[in-house]
């Protein structure tokens, strides 16, 4: 069996490309979205919900797992670690799916942060009342918290799943400030969006091209938006798709198929 760490439209691409190739797939989803997705790509189990790394060793040794792939997005540091430390600790082969970068426009209105907190405060500092978060659900709260963020209107944009609306509505954002789609979006969907919801100010992670990062930034800017970018985390050596399979025909010599 081979585990791999999805969540992300590059998991389930690579999930029906060893399926394809005969594979036998178990794969990981944080969601019960995620979790459909990757069975739909094929996977024959999937592991839903956040894992440990007590867990995530015992899901590793019960299914018999020979290789980890974690192709997770990058900034889901936490799972990547303990992937890392589980693989190493029951010596199984890690390998990383490599997420292309998307080259940043150098532009005045683009303003890199750091970590959340510093996205947060560059939001604050930026001109304009209506800040379009597009980020996700995970770190809301450090944007709702942030006490130069009181007096502004905050818009959300999230997957349309029960876990995130519901953090959302907890949180204290109206539901006329919620938007909820599944991306990645295009050039005109985010324009559309950005002059519908009358956004000063976008605040959005490096996804990279499968993130659709490009297109977001260039509607933004042809807005005027200013736009926090959080820089994205360092990441361990990726391996392009065919370089991974190059990887499991060499060290598993076809085990896992049948």
């Amino acid at each position: 069996m081979i585990l791999v760490l999805s969540g992300t439209s590059d998991g389930n691409g690579l999930i029906r490309e060893l399926v394809s190739l005969g594979y036998r797939v178990l794969a990981t989803a944080v969601t019960p979205y995620g979790a459909h997705l990757a069975r739909e790509a094929g996977a024959v189990e999937v592991s839903q919900g956040e894992l440990d790394k007590t867990s995530f060793k015992e899901l590793v040794q019960k299914k018999k797992v020979r290789a980890v792939i974690d192709a997770t997005h990058p900034y889901a540091e936490k799972i990547t670690s303990i992937a890392q430390e589980v693989a190493e600790d029951v010596n199984i082969p890690y390998l990383r799916l490599r997420r292309e970068f998307a080259p940043v426009p150098q532009h005045p209105l683009v303003k890199m942060a750091s970590d959340w907190e510093e996205a947060a405060e560059a939001a604050a500092r930026a001109q304009g009342n209506t800040v379009f978060l597009a980020i996700g659900s995970r770190r809301l709260e450090v944007f709702t918290n942030y006490e130069g963020l009181r007096k502004k209107r905050l818009v959300v944009r999230i997957l349309p799943d029960r876990d995130s609306l519901e953090k959302c509505l907890k949180l204290g954002f109206w539901p006329r400030d919620i938007i909820a789609l599944q991306g990645p979006f295009s050039y005109e969907l985010n324009l559309a969006l950005f002059r519908e919801y009358k956004a000063e100010v976008l605040v959005t992670k490096d996804s990279g091209h499968t993130g659709g990062l490009l297109e977001k930034i260039q509607a933004a800017l042809d807005l005027k938006l200013e736009v926090i970018l959080l820089r994205r985390p360092p990441e361990p050596p990726g391996l392009r798709l065919e370089e991974i399979l190059k990887v499991l025909e060499q060290t598993c010599k076809g085990v896992f198929k049948g």
